[in-house]
């Protein structure tokens, strides 16, 4: 079978070492020749070279390493994508959070104006990108982790009809661990029933193969008596998904919402926890950015190591299952981000939705359901999918007026006039990681 080139884009984030490991462990499914670590940023870049190296060596020492800031060097001949970028970096990030709150509002890198201001940096580099692929690697397969995923998706439906590129996000599956260690179910007798946009969603049905019947009555149940078992978990994550448990039980009877549906419905329990002068922001450069120096420095002292303290994790194992099920014609089944096509009837067309998809070597057969979806919900998807599209409108009509209207209808702000001011602040501290608004 052929050997496969893989570029991850955004070699340096922290996240590499786990995908890096979990492409290892399938060396028969997915046979690889070479990994290039491609970023804009020269010393993150080499600094995770120097980890993957290290990994390489000790594992497969066969396979050949490229860290490169060029676009041609790192696309040219590939076969995958697994895009990871982050327009703007931490310090970036910290800045989405961090501005919506000195005005009271949600500060979420994904969620809210936050996320509104990083999906306009994250369109203009990543689009760049794609074009970077389109002329070096056309037939290579884009497996895209860039955020916020239904905005990045919308624009690249719009700008690259026929790119090869699969969305998909790891949080259903974040998720669903936790339920199986919360309750002792095993995920993968889960066949889910779920749909929205990407962090913004809920579960339907969760039907176990082994006990032949939808359990989620039961687990909704179960969450209402005993809660998540949130232990062990960093801090803002556990208030997450405490916050998450009072979904269900006050206000989500029949369903199971995503946690990040928090920031919309329970926007003032959210805000309980945050610090405005430390966010998760903050805790990331604190935690993983510090690890990836620390390691290191460690490899570098001692270039003996007998092991590193990374291993393959989920994030790592949802993005190589789904090349392996592209490589292997396999048709698993994962929740991705498409264009809605009457995959819920009852929603516009045109929407960017996250539901249970097929992946086979064609690409993505996304799963229909069917009855349409209630009207909650329904109302909800169609206020965010309206201000997205408006965001993406602004980005490529260079329209102040139509950023404006997607702010103010974000479902995060009370009203126009705060909507405008945090507007005018992330124009200013975004420069030229924005497109120009006229």
């Amino acid at each position: 079978m052929k050997k496969n080139v893989v570029t991850i884009a955004g070699g340096g984030s922290g996240y590499t070492p786990g995908i890096l490991l979990t492409v290892l462990k399938f060396k028969e499914e997915f046979p690889l020749k070479e990994i290039r670590l491609y970023d804009i940023d020269e010393q993150r870049n080499s600094d995770m070279g120097i980890i993957v190296d290290f990994l390489l060596k000790k594992q497969r020492p066969d396979v050949k390493l490229t860290v490169t800031q060029d676009p041609e060097t790192a696309f040219t001949g590939c076969d995958f994508v697994f895009s990871q970028i982050r327009a703007g970096g931490m310090k970036m990030r910290e800045k989405d959070e961090k501005i919506p709150l000195k005005y009271g509002l949600v500060g979420q890198e994904t969620c809210g104006l936050g996320g509104f201001s990083y999906g306009m940096r994250s369109m203009k580099s990543f689009l760049e990108m794609v074009g970077f692929i389109e002329k070096y690697a056309p037939n290579a397969w884009i497996l895209n982790y860039t955020n916020p995923e239904s905005i990045i998706a919308e624009s690249v439906r719009r700008k690259f009809p026929n790119i090869k590129i699969i969305n998909a996000c790891d949080q259903t599956i974040s998720i669903e661990e936790l339920l199986d260690k919360s309750f002792g179910y095993d995920r993968k007798n889960f066949i889910a029933q779920y749909y929205g946009l990407n962090h913004f969603g809920w579960y339907k049905e969760i039907y176990d193969v082994t006990r032949g019947k939808d359990i989620l009555p039961e687990i909704i149940e179960k969450i209402k008596k005993q809660g998540l078992d949130v232990s062990g978990m960093e801090p803002s994550w556990a208030h997450t998904y405490n916050v998450m448990t009072d979904m269900v039980r006050e206000f989500f009877p029949k369903y199971l919402p995503n946690n990040y549906l928090q920031y919309y419905l329970y926007e003032d329990r959210a805000l309980e926890k945050e610090n405005p002068n430390y966010t998760r922001a903050n805790e990331v450069m604190d935690s993983r950015l510090k690890k990836i120096k620390d390691t290191v420095a460690e490899i570098k002292a001692n270039p003996n190591l007998d092991t590193i303290d990374y291993a393959t994790e989920s994030h790592g194992l949802y993005i190589v299952e789904m090349a392996i099920s592209i490589l292997h014609n396999k048709n698993d089944r994962f929740m991705l981000i498409v264009p809605n096509k009457g995959a819920i009837p009852n929603l516009r067309p045109d929407a960017v939705v996250e539901i249970p998809c097929y992946v086979n070597a064609k690409g993505v057969e996304p799963v229909s359901m069917r009855e349409g979806i209630p009207d909650l919900h329904k109302g909800m998807m169609e206020a965010q999918v309206a201000a997205e599209k408006l965001l993406v409108d602004a980005f490529f009509e260079h329209s102040y007026q139509k950023a404006l209207e997607a702010f103010a209808l974000n479902q995060t702000v009370p009203n126009a006039t705060i909507a405008k001011k945090i507007l005018n602040e992330f124009i200013e501290v975004n420069g030229d990681y924005w497109v120009e608004l006229k």
